[in-house]
């Protein structure tokens, strides 16, 4: 009752979309940029693949828009704040800056961008996901420097470039103009953050144009746990534009610095989920500390590893780009298209929430207990650098994995543009490619250790003494619990071929029709090298078979290559009923390449010895069929904007990866066949209510159900977990050019830890406040703001722990979940001229 009331509620509200959300199509050109920023909402100018423009009520597709104020409100924490606020995405930012946990329109998802390529001005940041389990968020970060955020879902538009039926994330940059124009910011906020932005562009003269932006920041996190974010970025184009008009060349760049802290789940109070206090009587907000790496060290068959954890997730790198279109006089033809060439050095240093066996905090008998190392009156904890552990502490088995993760990228988009006339029928028609070559390593050392259940915690010793023998075991040496718990060292290629067609009709005065068709085809190259469990320390004496013992690669290597081709097919239709009220339609069967970290080998012949090389052959490899649909309508009034639409999707063979524990303190990588079904309804709402002040939400209703389970028959019919029935984004914003503020709130529904549907988490708010003071300064002004970031404090639970997935109980003292970030207030001030 509660939930339909809530929902009866959020309906009434008409909730709609963020400020300045807008339908618009990914591949708008700057021209168009220039042009939308003057027009009035009624008039949003959008332009199409087929470089035809059109405003909002005359394409027949969806897609969401924000523009730069809005991304500078929302985006204070991460890109999960910004997405939050788009229809039919639920995104989870509780991990920090990066790798956002990204769910659309009910398909089943590990997290991450699964089902939507994240892009800058239409490339894409990497053309294959799930070369590892790295999101693309990790590679580049926003800045001043970009113009707006476009979401584009549904209609032929999703076909071109990298293509994706479910959704397309396009920022796209600002780019110089005849008047030199910057800004230069300066952010502070609590727990020692400090910011610097500046964003500059302008003419160079002779049709020449550059922007530059770029940023550093240092802060101690929103958690407090010892580890520092660090880096920065800069980022920049230079743009040629052709002096009659046809078009333009823009070469662009990025080069990356940087380093960031990821937080996990952590122990919670079983009951209540609240967050627990420590042995300290403090209330812990993080089980991660910048412990010594060297003493956390151990041996290896092939010398000695160390860990840099410490390092967070780290990237340093960069990519260079050439964008351009070419219209050819009257003769209706015109050319376009994107070249990008990318390298990164990235590590992702992976705290756990939990040893993978008890997964919680522990008093000292009961770690011995649930180890088989008898009672405490035959064991010595002590903290590592001197004095005993009490009695009543709580002790928490704890893991970090060391991910190394290099990435190799190489995109080409080539389009080929014709307008003309037949009958009454006007066409713009779009015959493309695309080529995209992507390689990306997967080294993983998995480490557990030993530490009280406190902030920042120390590490621990445990020697265990047999009371019959007087025999003594170490358990833990320096912290150090399993040495090499688990390791992983993969490296895939995937190339990826992809041919395209559109023709966007305008058939009279009222009706538009579009079609487009996708033929594709990926091969993939995989490499993984196997394990042995090899005795690495002999000589220290008593040590325990976990500190002796090391899981490590052997050297033998597999190898497979796979392939598979796909096509895909989109058809929409809008029709005018007025000139302010359209009616639209579009429905598209496509595909996704199933993730080559999925890819499976076969079995191993009989007597093959554990080191050796060998290509077994691979499984079956076959694309993931999606089948989607939406119809609704478009209203644009001089005093309001609304749409409401019903959606669709069908998902088939979807090879769903998950990054769970094997039960033994490591890792692996489960693959579910499966097979999801969900259904709902999208409003969005944009309501002048005074002369400065606006309302502006979305709302959306969504089922999705799983039609197939390969592994567990009988999750049939369960809800997709982590995707919730109602999500919604409401807001009033006030702007009289001289002051501005703005408080809204992000609502995230009720929904499942897991797909066994036996752990539900509530839904939850997060309210935002964002307010500031424009001083005019001649030509120039400067913008005084603070923003508080979770207004109300809200204590709520993202997620369950992923990795226990539906091993996770909730019935017990304690609950391992992972808390929405605290309360944050940040300052700025801004130069702008």
């Amino acid at each position: 009752m509660k939930r339909i009331a809530l929902t009866l509620f959020a309906s009434a509200s008409a909730l709609a979309v963020a400020p300045a959300i807008a339908q618009a199509q990914s591949a708008a050109a700057p021209a168009a940029a220039a042009e939308e920023d003057a027009a009035p909402p009624t008039e949003e100018i959008i332009v199409t693949g087929t470089s035809r423009s059109r405003v909002a009520l005359d394409t027949p597709l969806a897609v969401s828009q924000l523009n730069t104020q809005a991304l500078t409100r929302a985006g204070v924490s991460s890109q999960a704040d910004i997405l939050n606020t788009i229809p039919t995405i639920k995104a989870d930012g509780g991990g920090g800056e990066v790798a956002a946990n990204i769910f659309v329109k009910g398909l089943p998802s590990g997290g991450q961008y699964q089902f939507t390529p994240l892009m800058y001005d239409g490339i894409a940041v990497l053309s294959s996901f799930g070369l590892n389990s790295s999101a693309y968020d990790v590679y580049a970060r926003n800045d001043l420097g970009i113009a707006r955020l476009e979401f584009v879902r549904g209609g032929v538009s999703n076909l071109f470039g990298p293509g994706s039926v479910a959704g397309l994330i396009n920022y796209i940059s600002k780019t110089g103009s005849d008047r030199l124009e910057g800004t230069v910011q300066l952010e502070v906020a609590q727990r020692d953050r400090y910011r610097g932005d500046v964003a500059l562009s302008g003419p160079l003269g002779n049709n020449l144009y550059f922007a530059v932006s770029g940023f550093y920041r240092t802060d101690k996190g929103p958690v407090r746990t010892n580890l520092d974010t660090k880096g920065g970025q800069i980022r920049g184009n230079l743009e040629y534009r052709f002096s009659d008009g046809s078009g333009s060349v823009r070469v662009l760049g990025q080069y990356i610095d940087d380093q960031v802290q990821f937080y996990l789940p952590i122990p919670l109070q079983g009951s209540t989920r609240e967050r627990l206090a420590g042995n300290d009587g403090q209330i812990v907000n993080s089980v991660q500390n910048a412990f010594n790496p060297a003493g956390l060290g151990f041996r290896t068959p092939t010398g000695s590893f160390t860990s840099e954890i410490n390092e967070g997730v780290a990237t340093k790198g960069g990519m260079v780009g050439l964008i351009f279109d070419k219209e050819f006089g009257d003769s209706g033809w015109a050319l376009n298209g994107r070249f990008k060439v990318s390298d990164y050095k990235h590590k992702f240093g992976l705290w756990s929430d939990g040893d993978g066996v008890i997964n919680v905090p522990e008093t000292l008998q009961s770690f011995l207990t649930n180890r088989g190392l008898g009672s405490t009156a035959n064991a010595q904890f002590s903290f590592v650098g001197g004095g005993a552990v009490p009695g009543n502490f709580l002790v928490f088995a704890n893991r970090f994995t060391d991910r190394v993760r290099p990435a190799r990228d190489a995109t080409a988009e080539l389009n080929l543009t014709k307008t003309l006339q037949t009958g009454g029928i006007d066409h713009a028609l779009t015959f493309g490619g695309f080529y995209g070559r992507a390689s990306a390593g997967d080294y993983n050392v998995t480490t557990t250790f030993l530490a009280e259940f406190n902030n920042r915690p120390r590490l621990i010793n445990l020697t265990v003494t047999n009371p019959t023998t007087s025999a003594q075991t170490v358990v833990s040496n320096n912290g150090l619990l399993n040495a090499g718990a688990g390791y992983v060292n993969n490296w895939h290629k995937a190339e990826r071929y992809a041919g395209y067609f559109a023709d966007q009709m305008k058939i009279g005065e009222r009706f538009n029709l579009d079609i487009g068709g996708r033929i594709e085809t990926i091969k993939g190259d995989i490499s993984r090298e196997r394990t042995s469990t090899t005795v690495t320390d002999s000589t220290t004496p008593n040590l325990s078979a976990a500190l002796r013992d090391v899981i490590w690669g052997n050297g033998g290597v597999l190898t497979g290559k796979v392939s598979t081709t796909e096509w895909a097919l989109a058809v929409g239709a809008l029709y005018k009923l007025t000139d302010r009220v359209s009616l639209y339609a579009n429905g598209s069967r496509g595909f996704f390449f199933p993730e080559l970290r999925s890819a499976a080998f076969k079995p191993l012949p009989t007597g093959t010895a554990a080191n050796a090389s060998l290509a077994p052959g691979m499984q079956s490899y076959t694309a993931e069929i999606i089948k989607q649909a939406e119809a609704g309508i478009k209203i644009s009034q001089p005093q309001f904007s609304m749409t409401v639409a019903g959606i669709y999707t069908k998902l088939d063979n979807r090879r769903q990866v998950l990054f769970v524990n094997d039960g033994a303190g490591g890792f692996i990588e489960r693959v579910n066949l499966v097979g999801t079904e969900s259904y709902g309804v999208e409003a969005t709402l944009d309501l002048r209510l005074l002369k400065n002040l606006r309302f502006n939400g979305n709302l959306t209703i969504q089922g999705a159900k799983y039609t197939a389970f390969d592994t567990t028959p009988a999750f049939i019919g369960n809800n997709v977990e982590r995707q919730p029935e109602v999500l919604y984004n409401a807001g009033l914003y006030y702007d009289d050019g001289a002051l501005d503020a703005a408080v809204f709130t992000n609502y995230t529904g009720d929904n499942f830890t897991a797909s066994n549907n036996t752990i539900r988490l509530r839904g939850w708010h997060v309210v935002n406040l964002d307010a500031g003071y424009r001083i005019p300064l001649g030509a120039s002004s400067v913008r005084v703001s603070a923003n508080v970031f979770n207004l109300l404090n809200s204590a709520a639970v993202t997620e369950g722990s992923p990795r226990q997935d539906n091993n996770q109980t909730s019935n017990g003292a304690f609950f391992v979940g992972r808390p929405v970030l605290p309360r944050r207030i940040m300052g700025r001030i801004a130069y702008s001229f």
